[in-house]
Order: structure tokens, then C-alpha cells, then sequence
């Protein structure tokens, strides 16, 4: 079944001293421990703990696939997942929040903002998908229309990799499955580079029918905000929410 709902005031975090685990820490289980100590801290926090992880720097390289994708990814763009433009050296940040949803889940935010001529969001909210170690569920978009499923994974110097699996239809009745043929798999890895001082990652989108989708590639450094009583920011919540059990 799925219920969607109207997001309407933010929710603030829950009261001093809940209990509450990352929802990265709740799918890594022990290997959590193997990440870096710096992608430890900035997947490590809940909505109990009152701070927020906000990332700046430059994607080194985005690129797309076939001109045949413009028009379908012009129409995610409306939706903030995916956008047509590529370009080298493009400004980035990213904004990582966590809340309880209207659900009462543990959720945290992807909003991913590229700075072309005109500025792209790619936004995610995700939360724990219950009974399924090492998988997290991910919401694409401002309506959390699609539903995905994420397999995370950590690498022998302590990066993250996250692969996308089963992909939902969540805005529809029943959520039925995105016919393979359609969807658009995902591979990241995220590490920290000791050297620089700063995070890396790498993404690629791909189809099994028209190769690469979307991919990019760079560096961004993080600071971690308090977040107050007020909640976190309203522009980096999706306007709905849903819920696929």
C-alpha cells in the first residue's frame, strides 16, 4: 500500500535525549565502524543530535549520455531528479538534514544543488529499510515519486559505495515496479581524500539499453551546523511524502 501526505510545517528534532540511530549506521550495522573516521561523522548523526552536515566544492566533471535523453531528463528536472546539462568545474553543494518524517520515520535529506547559468537541484529524502541490512529506501524528488532501493557497501580504505536495486513507483497505487528496461541504475562512491583535506565522489547513472544516463565527479568539504528548535530548513523538505509498506 502506499499513503502519500502533505509536508506542511517542519518537524523539529525529537526531544533531548531520544535514542536514535543514524539510518546509515542502522543498515552498516559493524561496518559502520570500517568507514573512514570522517564519512563516520558525516553519515553518523540522527535527528536526535541537532546538527546537520552541509558540503561545498566544485564537480570536476558532469556529463550526460545521448541527446535522445534531453527531453526525459528536462522532464525529471521539473521534479529535481536528474537534469540535462554537463559542464567542467561546476560549483556544488549539498545538504544533508535529518528529521522525522510525517511518518514518524528517521529520514535524511540529498538536496544536491549545481551551479550551471541555471541552477539544478537533484534532490533524495532517505530513510531505513526495515528488515533489510545493508539497504537504505530512497525517495527522488520533490514528490517523492519514485521509490528506490539502496545497497550500501563499504570499500577496503573506507569509502562508501551505494548501488541501486528495485526501483517503485511510489506516487502510484501499489507501487508497482519500474520495468528494468526503464530505470536508471545508480553507482557512487564517496571517500575521503587525507591528502586533500576533503570528500570525493563519483556518480554514474546508467541504462541497460542507452548506456550512461548521468554521471559526475568531484570534491566538496563539509561543516556541520547546529539545527535549532525551529527545525530543519522548509526548501530542503519534499513538498509530499510517501509511505510504501
Amino acid at each position: 500500500m502506499t499513503v502519500t501526505v502533505a509536508v506542511t510545517d517542519p518537524v523539529g528534532p525529537p526531544a533531548a535525549g531520544a535514542s536514535t540511530r543514524s539510518i546509515f549506521q542502522s543498515a552498516l550495522g559493524s561496518d559502520f565502524e570500517r568507514l573512514h573516521p570522517q564519512l563516520q561523522r558525516r553519515f553518523g548523526f540522527s535527528s536526535a543530535d541537532g546538527i546537520a552536515c552541509v558540503g561545498t566544492g566544485r564537480m570536476e566533471r558532469i556529463e550526460r549520455g545521448s541527446r535522445l535523453l534531453v527531453p526525459f531528463l528536462r522532464m525529471g528536472a521539473r521534479r529535481n531528479i536528474l537534469f540535462p546539462e554537463q559542464g567542467w568545474d561546476i560549483p556544488f553543494t549539498i545538504a544533508n538534514y535529518a528529521y522525522r518524517d510525517g511518518f514518524g520515520r528517521e529520514t535524511v535529506t540529498f538536496v544536491r544543488t549545481f551551479q550551471f547559468t541555471r541552477p539544478r537541484r537533484f534532490d533524495a529524502t532517505m530513510v531505513a529499510a526495515s528488515g533489510r541490512p545493508g539497504t537504505v529506501l530512497d525517495y527522488l524528488g520533490t514528490r517523492q515519486e519514485l521509490a528506490v532501493d539502496l545497497r550500501l557497501g563499504v570499500t577496503a580504505r573506507g569509502g562508501l559505495t551505494i548501488s541501486s536495486a528495485a526501483q517503485r513507483v511510489a506516487s502510484l497505487v501499489g507501487a508497482p515496479v519500474v520495468p528494468e528496461l526503464l530505470t536508471g541504475r545508480a553507482e557512487l562512491h564517496e571517500w575521503f581524500d587525507d591528502e586533500a583535506g576533503r570528500f570525493r565522489i563519483k556518480v554514474r547513472v546508467t541504462n541497460p539499453v542507452v548506456g550512461l544516463v548521468l554521471g559526475y565527479r568531484g570534491w566538496f568539504t563539509a561543516e556541520y551546523p547546529r539545527v535549532g528548535a525551529e527545525g530543519i530548513p522548509r526548501h530542503v523538505r519534499p513538498v509530499r511524502e510517501s509511505f510504501r509498506m
